[in-house]
């Protein structure tokens, strides 16, 4: 992996060459809460798949997670700041225009960089999140109480037991992690989300409790439409094929 400084604080990436015919199309990749560009986009193949579409790949470890510097400031992990991450990740790499696609918390990091930084967003790919980027935040911040208890076998609510064992699988650093649940929760306005003109496709899994409704997400978006992923939940939806072939042909016809 690479590094760089997104002001005093040291990201991790990855940046993967077209396998294919270049299209000259980056796309930028912006994972999940208590994910990793590994967990959320290489191992579930969507690497290989970009890549083999003749796409440059870019994907970093959000602060607080995988290979990147862990804080523990809820401050320090405001979505406005982690999209700032992001814009420097571009400025760092040279790229002044990419697709951008985000899954659940990082779909809410890329919705900001596309409402204020709409000339370095070619095209909105919002994975895992409806409604709740304006209306509630998705997770429940008692899932940053999971996070710290020395007694997850006490846990009883599915969410809280889900994050924590997935936390652990990944061997993430659970007090920077509660700290980021507590500090990246903000939501956008309806007017703000209407001002995003940006090219944009949302994909959630037909069974996904934590993301709220596509489809009325799309209606907000002067330029946006809703695919469901059928039989899938918020975890199980990331690497689906109907998922996949929908943003092959959402980039390929986007304009």
């Amino acid at each position: 992996m690479h590094s760089f400084q997104s002001g005093p604080v040291r990201l991790a990436y990855i940046d993967e060459s077209p396998t294919a015919a270049d299209r000259g199309e980056p796309i930028l990749l912006v994972h999940g809460f208590a994910s990793t560009h590994a967990v959320n986009w290489v191992f579930p193949l969507w690497v290989k798949t970009l890549t083999g579409d003749g796409r440059r790949v870019i994907a970093l470890d959000n602060r607080g997670h995988g290979r990147s510097e862990k804080l523990y400031d809820p401050d320090a992990y405001h979505t406005g700041v982690m999209a700032q991450d992001a814009l420097r990740l571009l400025d760092h790499l040279g790229i002044e225009r990419a697709d951008v696609m985000g899954y659940s918390m990082g779909a809410r990091i890329s919705s900001w960089l596309a409402l204020h930084h709409p000339d370095r967003v070619r095209s909105l790919v919002i994975g895992g999140l409806g409604i709740h980027l304006v209306d509630g935040v998705g997770l429940p911040v008692g899932i940053a109480d999971a996070m710290e208890t020395d007694r997850p076998d006490l846990l009883t609510d599915p969410q809280q037991k889900t994050f924590r064992a997935f936390a652990e699988a990944t061997k993430s650093d659970r007090k920077a992690l509660a700290a980021c649940i507590r500090g990246s929760r903000q939501v956008l306005e309806p007017e703000e989300v209407h001002r995003i003109r940006t090219p944009t496709l949302i994909c959630i899994g037909t069974k996904d409790d934590v993301a709220g409704d596509g489809h009325e997400l799309a209606r907000l978006f002067p330029n946006a439409r809703a695919v469901d992923i059928p039989g899938r939940d918020h975890n199980k939806a990331v690497g689906d094929k109907v998922y996949k072939q929908a943003v092959l042909e959402f980039l390929a016809t986007r304009g």
